[in-house]
């Protein structure tokens, strides 16, 4: 897989992730629902954290803001450094499973950075109102923006029996976490790494002769 090819694909990724945000942020309310089918709904939520909405504060004994920023700058790092790998790959004529796994995972960091760089500085705010693209007064400053999600798949969404200890009568939801396009992307990236594993880091053959005579 040549590099416009790698390129056609993570900028494809890209505009989904983007377009798909910029419809959500500025057709819906925060917090706004939208049932596609009982078991997927559209539900916009902003992180402004790391993945399942965990904060560096949460963890470590600095502020909101500071936990934020280091997240930001570290996405950014990671971006530099997968951006690399890619590209290395690529020049090396890399198997193609290994190609396209690095591409949806470079695409979908790249679509979160977009919004933790950029968003804060061209929308309002999204709570109680629609916001607006490009606004006079954003949210929120460079590197300090929040990441749009929507992607909701309740599947399971039932009340645990009565006779179930500790969890009778306590709601039970599967599928719980809420994504997006990037997110997708990094998910998918990662299972093709796991699930053609072998196609896409094949062991150098030996030279089995020489390794007999050299015994």
């Amino acid at each position: 897989m040549d590099l416009k090819k790698s390129a056609i694909l993570v900028i494809l990724v890209l505009l989904v992730d983007q377009i798909s945000k910029i419809y959500i942020k500025t057709h819906f309310v925060l917090g706004e629902p939208y049932e596609v089918f009982s078991w997927f709904k559209i539900l916009f939520i902003e992180n402004e954290g790391a993945a399942w909405g965990t904060k560096l504060s949460d963890i470590l004994p600095i502020s909101d803001a500071s936990g934020k920023l280091f997240l930001t700058i570290f996405r950014l790092l990671a971006i530099l450094g997968i951006g690399y790998w890619l590209y290395d790959i690529i020049k090396k004529s890399a198997p193609k499973a290994l190609i396209i796994a690095v591409c949806l995972i470079f695409a979908g960091a790249f679509g979160n950075i977009v919004d933790s760089v950029f968003y804060g500085v061209i929308f309002d705010d999204s709570n109680n109102q629609v916001a607006t693209l490009f606004a006079e007064e954003p949210y929120g400053k460079l590197f300090y923006g929040k990441v749009v999600d929507m992607l909701y798949f309740p599947v399971i969404d039932t009340t645990w029996p009565e006779w179930v200890p500790g969890l009778g009568g306590k709601n039970f939801r599967f599928f719980e976490p809420v994504f997006n396009i990037a997110d997708t992307a990094i998910s998918t990236g990662v299972a093709i790494l796991i699930i053609f594993n072998k196609k896409a880091f094949p062991k150098k053959e030996t030279d089995l002769g020489t390794d007999s005579q050299n015994s």
